[in-house]
């Protein structure tokens, strides 16, 4: 009789386990999908919970793993990875703890969420920052202009789809940092976004990538790798990279390879290959955080401090001198 309870016992513990552990879409590279409840997990596997028998995973194996959770929440992790809680719904960007991953498992998650920012004279990138339609561009792409429209491309099963937005809100704008933030008004549905990086995690050597619309190629993908964390350009501090930025890049997410957004592509050389440069992410949280500070103002669209500079000498001949 011990001897059976012996052996009943951890079965029971399993069957519990797997009728509290909600069941998750495993994708792996060869296209296949298990829904299953992860049981046990290290850096090189994971065991799941078939319900009639346990599969064993490894990491090298697996592209992505589709959490099952409320609507408010992101379903979307990577193994190993945790999604930081975010009890406010008000939130205005989030943060994650991804782990590494490909440049072709990135582009799959978070393509949707970057868009194509157009004016009637110009366009250019941007991206979301949360499921409530607020986009993240330069300053410069929509500069002195009020009628915006940003297409969102949704994915579907064939592709992606165009959905053009039309009733966009300047929502702030910086033109020292050259950075924008807006919001879709005529959403019917929440969004995807991407999740912000750590600007001290940032380090020279490291590849990176960027999803953008170069020249009005919507969503096309450059590769490269981070030149310099902090590089001087008249008087503002940006992240160096030799990832392809061209007209219509600008406003568009820089990312790492954990899919955390480190920069904002900003400008590049035409003519010098390698030669490009993103905004800090830092600088962009600091704007999002504080965008009240920037907020835009219809009555006076160019609001903000400007210092005027010191008018001319009024006498001539040589300077002054200091005396000892």
């Amino acid at each position: 009789m011990q001897s059976k309870i012996s052996w009943a016992f951890p079965v029971l513990v399993l069957v519990l386990l797997s009728s509290v552990t909600p069941a998750e879409t495993i994708r792996l590279k060869g296209g296949q999908e298990v829904s299953a409840s992860i049981i046990k997990s290290d850096k090189d596997v994971i065991f799941c919970d078939l319900g009639f028998d346990i599969l064993r995973l490894p990491r090298s194996e697996i592209v992505e793993i589709l959490k099952q959770t409320p609507e408010h929440e992101d379903p979307r992790s990577s193994p190993g990875e945790t999604l930081l809680p975010q009890p406010s719904t008000d939130r205005m960007h989030y943060s994650a703890g991804l782990t590494r991953t490909s440049i072709e498992a990135n582009t799959k998650r978070f393509a949707e969420a970057v868009v194509l920012v157009s004016c009637p004279v110009s366009l250019g990138s941007g991206f979301m920052i949360n499921e409530r339609g607020y986009v993240v561009t330069n300053y410069h792409v929509i500069a002195n202009e009020t009628h915006i429209k940003i297409t969102v491309f949704h994915e579907t099963g064939t592709g992606f789809e165009q959905q053009q937005y039309k009733q966009v809100k300047i929502i702030a704008l910086n033109p020292f940092e050259d950075l924008a933030l807006l919001k879709i008004e005529d959403a019917s549905e929440p969004f995807k976004h991407v999740y912000l990086g750590d600007a001290n995690q940032i380090e020279a050597g490291e590849s990176v990538f960027a999803i953008g619309n170069p020249l009005g190629l919507t969503r096309s993908v450059s590769q490269g790798i981070v030149s310099a964390v902090n590089r001087n350009h008249s008087g503002r501090l940006y992240v160096q990279t030799t990832t392809a930025i061209n007209p219509g890049n600008s406003g568009g997410p820089l990312f790492n390879l954990k899919g955390e957004v480190i920069g904002v592509t900003s400008m590049g050389y035409l003519y010098l290959g390698g030669l490009n440069f993103a905004i800090p992410i830092d600088v962009v949280k600091r704007f999002v955080d504080n965008w009240d500070a920037f907020a835009f103002n219809e009555d006076n669209p160019n609001s903000g401090y400007r210092y005027l500079q010191p008018g001319p000498r009024k006498k001539q001949g040589p300077r002054p001198t200091v005396p000892d």
